[in-house]
């Protein structure tokens, strides 16, 4: 009988409510670096360590395709769905494919983070 309980990712993003999701933001956690999506997109790259958002990154303003597991054996398997942990974020883009570490963690961010995007920013 094949198991059938989502993956730890999908518990850790459900919640009681049982409606279409509604959350526009997401943060993409890798060693270094956190990518962070407001309604599919990238739009900001910041270091880890540092705390810097990362200007000019490759990954911002597009759309992550979805998730690659490699195995130790050389073999990789692809998520077309929201990645996981464990797995790397695929970006592709007119021959300026993005593949990053393999992801620790998916996170929401707090608000306070997400109006301290470079791009909410007020000049």
């Amino acid at each position: 009988m094949k198991d059938e309980s989502p993956p730890p990712v999908a518990l850790e993003l459900q919640s009681k409510y049982k409606g279409p999701e509604r959350r526009r933001h997401r943060v993409y956690v890798t060693r270094n670096t956190e990518y962070h999506f407001r309604d599919g997109f990238c739009v900001a790259v910041r270091d880890r360590r540092t705390g810097e958002y990362l200007q000019g990154h490759l990954a911002l303003q597009r759309r992550v395709q979805g998730g690659l597991k490699f195995f130790d054996n050389g073999g990789i398997a692809p998520n077309p769905g929201d990645p996981c942990p464990g797995e790397s974020l695929y970006f592709a883009s007119d021959g300026r494919d993005l593949v990053t570490s393999p992801l620790e963690a998916v996170e929401r961010p707090e608000l306070e983070v997400v109006n301290g995007y470079p791009s909410r920013r007020k000049a």
